[in-house]
C-alpha cells in the first residue's frame, strides 16, 4: 500500500541533527510532565495537585490516596499508554505507506478493532485484558487486509489508500453500532467508550495492556533504518539491501498490535497517529530512530491534554454525570489538521479533463421503461414498509385501510406509518439529487454529501439552533441546517482548491472528499461536545444524528419543499450539469461561466442535503449509490439520471427504514445505520472497481 510521489519521511541521519534532536526530546519531555502534573490535578473529588504533593511528601490523608491509586493514576497512566501506541503506530504506518495522511485510524485500524471488541461483547464472552487485545488485533488485522484488497488494483494513489480505509471504517463502525442495537444489555457502555475514553477501574488493565505497548515500542526502533531507505522508494530501498516485502508486513503488523492495545483499553480514539508524527516532522525530526521516541512523546501529551480539556469543558457532577470523551477532543484538533494536510498532498487527480463519473450502460432498457420499472419499485416497497413493524398488517387490513373500511386500531398504525414513509420516499429523493449535484461537480463518484462535509455541516446548524434558540419556529431548524450544509461545503471546496499544472486553480477531485472527510469530522465533533456540555437528551441527539423518520409527520414533508424545488430547477438547468463533465477546455469554448455553474449547483446540492438532514437527520451514502446506480441504467444525461436517482433514492430509503422497523421490533434500528449497511458494499465494490479513483 505504498503510494508513489509522496514521501513521509527522509532519511538525515548527520552528526549535527544530534543537538537539535536532543533539544526537541529535551522540550517535549517537559511538555509531557507539564501535562502528566494538570491531569492528575483534574476530577470532581475536590483533591488537587497540592494534595497530591502532600500525599507524595508523607502528609497526605487516606481520601487522597484512595483517589490518587483509584481514578487519577490510572486515568494518567492510560493517556500514557495510549499516546505511545498511537504515536508509534502513526509512524510506522507513514513509513510503510510513504504517506503523511496515513495513521491507524485513516486506514480503517482502530474501526476494525474496535467493531472485533463488541462483536466479543455481544456474544457475553468475557476476556480479559490481552485476550481482548487480542480479539481487537485480529479486527485491525482484518481492516488492513480489506484495505489492501481494495486498493491491490489499478493506479496506487494516497487518495486511493485513504478512500479505502475511509470506507472500511465506515463499515466496521456501522456494523458495531447495529451489534449494540441489535443486544443493547451486552454492549451496554460501549458507545461512550466507542468515542474514546481514559475512565479506567483500576490499575491492572492499563499495566496490562502497558507491557504489550511497551514491548512493541521497543521492538519499533529495530525498523527504523528500513523505513529511512524506503522513504526513497521500494527499488532504491531494495538495492540497498532492503527486504521490502518483509519490511513493509512487519511495520503494519507492529502498528496493527499498538493500535489494537490502544482500542481495546481506550476505544477508538482518532487523529492522535496522524498528528504526532506530523508535527515531529515539522520540528525537523526525520530519521525514523528519532520519530519513534519523538512522536510517543508528542502523542502522549496530546491524548493528556486532550483529556485534560474535556474534564475542563464539562466538569461531571450530579446533575451532569456525562464528560466529553476524549476522542472527540483529538477530532476536534485533528480534523482542521487533517484538512491542511490534504490540501497539501498531491493526488494526481487535479489534472483530470473528463469526469470520473461515467456510465457503464450495457442493454440498458428504454428511458420510460426503466424510470416505471423504478417507480412500480418504490409503490412495492411504500406498500410493504406500511405493512411491517412492532403491529403487523395484512394486506386485506392494509387495503381496508386504505379505502377507509378498517378497524379503528389498523386505521391508526396506518395513519402513524403513512407520513413517516413518504418522508422517508421524498428524502431518499432529494439526497439521491443531492449526491447528483456533488458529483456533477467535483467530477468523483464517491462524492456523497456525506463524504464532503455537507451533513456534518447540516448538523450542526441544526444542533446550535435547538440548543441555542430551543423556542425558534419550526422554519428555523431546516433554515439553519441548509446554511450549515452550504457553508461547509464552500468551506471544503476552498481549501480543497488548489493549483494545477500551467498555473491555473482548479478541483481536485479526490482532495475534495479528503478535506471533507477532516470537515465531517470536525463539524461532528463540535456536534457531540455541544450535546455533552448542554446536557441535551443524548439517545435522542444520537438517534437524530444517525438519520430517523421516527415520528415524522405531516409538517416534516414541508421541510422538504424547499429540497425538493432545488431538485426540480437541477432538472431544469441539465445543459450546465451536462458540460461540467466534460472537463475545462470545452465547457468555457461553449460560452459556460465554469465559475458561476459550480457555484449554483453546489448551492443547490449544499440545499438538498442540509434540508432533507434537518427532516430525518445524518442519513448517509444514499447520495452516492442512487446517481450511479441511475447512471448505469439511464445514462448520463442529466434531464434522465436525475428523475432515476431520485426514484432509487427513496426506494432505498424507504425500504431501509422498513428493514429497521421490522428487523428488531419494538425496537426501531435508525435508518442511517441501515442505509451505510446497504451503501458500504456498494462503495467497497465501486472502489475495487473503479482504476481511477
Amino acid at each position: 500500500m505504498a503510494s508513489e510521489g509522496l514521501t513521509a519521511a527522509a532519511p538525515a541521519g548527520t552528526p549535527g541533527r544530534r543537538p537539535r534532536a536532543l533539544l526537541v526530546g529535551g522540550g517535549l519531555s517537559l511538555v509531557l510532565a507539564a501535562v502528566v502534573v494538570v491531569h492528575l490535578g483534574l476530577g470532581v473529588s475536590g483533591v488537587g495537585i497540592g494534595d497530591i504533593l502532600d500525599l507524595l511528601l508523607g502528609h497526605g490523608d487516606a481520601r487522597t490516596e484512595d483517589v490518587l491509586v483509584g481514578s487519577r493514576l490510572p486515568r494518567t497512566l492510560t493517556g500514557l499508554v495510549v499516546g505511545v501506541a498511537l504515536g508509534v503506530s502513526g509512524v510506522l504506518v507513514q513509513g510503510a505507506t510513504r504517506n503523511p495522511l496515513a495513521a491507524p485510524d485513516t486506514l480503517g485500524v482502530n474501526a476494525g478493532a474496535y467493531f472485533a471488541v463488541v462483536l466479543v461483547a455481544y456474544t457475553g464472552v468475557g476476556l480479559g485484558p490481552v485476550p481482548a487485545g487480542g480479539a481487537a488485533f485480529l479486527g485491525g488485522l482484518l481492516a488492513v487486509g480489506l484495505v489492501y484488497l481494495l486498493t491491490s488494483g489499478g493506479v496506487l494513489t494516497p487518495g486511493r489508500v485513504l478512500l479505502a480505509g475511509a470506507t472500511v471504517a465506515l463499515a466496521a463502525t456501522s456494523a458495531a453500532e447495529f451489534l449494540q442495537m441489535l443486544d443493547v444489555q451486552a454492549t451496554r457502555g460501549l458507545f461512550f467508550w466507542g468515542n474514546g475514553t481514559l475512565l479506567q477501574s483500576g490499575l491492572e488493565r492499563p499495566l496490562t495492556l502497558g507491557a504489550v505497548v511497551l514491548a512493541g515500542a521497543l521492538a519499533a526502533p529495530f525498523l527504523a533504518r528500513p523505513l529511512d531507505l524506503l522513504a526513497l522508494g521500494d527499488e532504491t530501498a531494495q538495492a540497498m539491501g532492503v527486504r521490502v516485502e518483509r519490511i513493509r508486513p512487519a511495520a503494519f503488523l507492529l502498528a496493527v498490535l499498538l493500535s489494537a492495545s490502544a482500542v481495546s483499553l481506550a476505544g477508538p480514539i482518532g487523529f492522535v497517529g496522524l498528528i504526532g508524527p506530523v508535527i515531529v516532522r515539522q520540528l525537523g525530526m526525520r530519521r525514523h530512530a528519532v520519530l519513534v521516541p519523538m512522536a510517543a512523546l508528542l502523542a502522549s501529551a496530546l491524548v493528556l491534554g486532550a483529556d485534560a480539556a474535556a474534564q475542563l469543558i464539562v466538569t461531571p457532577s450530579a446533575t451532569q454525570p456525562a464528560e466529553i470523551p476524549v476522542g472527540v477532543v483529538t477530532a476536534l484538533i485533528g480534523g482542521p489538521v487533517f484538512m491542511v494536510l490534504a490540501r497539501r498532498v498531491s493526488t494526481g487527480d487535479a489534472d483530470t479533463g473528463a469526469a470520473v463519473v461515467v456510465s457503464d450502460r450495457r442493454r440498458a432498457p428504454g428511458y420510460a421503461v426503466a424510470l416505471g420499472g423504478g417507480l412500480v419499485a418504490l409503490a412495492v416497497a411504500m406498500a410493504v414498509s406500511l405493512r411491517v413493524g412492532d403491529v403487523p398488517v395484512g394486506w386485506s387490513q392494509l387495503w381496508a385501510a386504505l379505502t377507509g373500511s378498517a378497524e379503528q386500531i389498523t386505521e391508526a398504525v396506518v395513519s402513524f406509518r403513512l407520513p413517516r414513509i413518504l418522508v422517508a420516499a421524498l428524502a431518499g429523493a432529494c439526497l439521491a439529487v443531492a449526491g447528483a449535484a456533488v458529483q456533477a461537480v467535483v467530477r468523483n463518484p464517491l462524492a456523497e454529501p456525506g463524504l464532503v462535509g455537507v451533513t456534518g455541516g447540516a448538523s450542526l446548524g441544526a444542533i446550535t439552533v435547538i440548543l441555542l434558540v430551543p423556542s425558534a419556529p419550526l422554519v428555523a431548524l431546516p433554515a439553519a441546517a441548509g446554511i450549515g450544509g452550504v457553508l461547509m461545503l464552500f468551506l471544503v471546496l476552498l481549501v480543497a482548491r488548489g493549483t494545477r499544472s500551467g498555473g491555473r486553480s482548479g478541483i481536485d477531485p479526490t482532495r475534495v472528499v479528503l478535506v471533507g472527510i477532516g470537515a465531517a469530522a470536525t463539524s461532528m465533533a463540535l456536534v457531540n461536545i455541544m450535546v455533552v456540555g448542554a446536557q441535551m437528551n443524548i439517545s435522542a441527539a444520537l438517534g437524530w444524528l444517525a438519520g430517523s423518520t421516527y415520528g415524522r409527520d405531516f409538517t416534516a414533508l414541508g421541510w422538504l419543499a424547499l429540497p425538493a424545488l432545488a431538485a426540480v430547477l437541477l432538472v431544469i438547468a441539465a445543459r450546465p450539469v451536462n458540460l461540467l463533465s466534460l472537463g475545462e477546455e470545452l465547457p468555457r469554448a461553449l460560452g459556460l461561466d465554469l465559475g458561476r455553474a459550480r457555484l449554483l449547483i453546489l448551492g443547490a446540492g449544499a440545499v438538498l442535503a442540509a434540508g432533507t438532514a434537518a427532516a430525518v437527520g445524518a442519513v448517509g451514502f444514499v447520495g452516492l449509490v442512487a446517481p450511479h446506480l441511475a447512471r448505469r441504467v439511464v445514462g448520463n444525461s442529466t434531464a434522465r439520471m436525475v428523475p432515476m436517482a431520485a426514484v432509487l433514492g427513496a426506494v432505498l430509503v424507504v425500504s431501509s427504514d422498513a428493514l429497521g422497523r421490522w428487523l428488531l421490533a419494538p425496537t426501531e434500528i435508525p435508518v442511517g445505520i441501515v442505509t451505510a449497511l446497504v451503501g458500504t458494499p456498494y462503495l467497497v465494490w465501486l472502489l475495487r472497481r473503479s482504476r481511477d479513483v
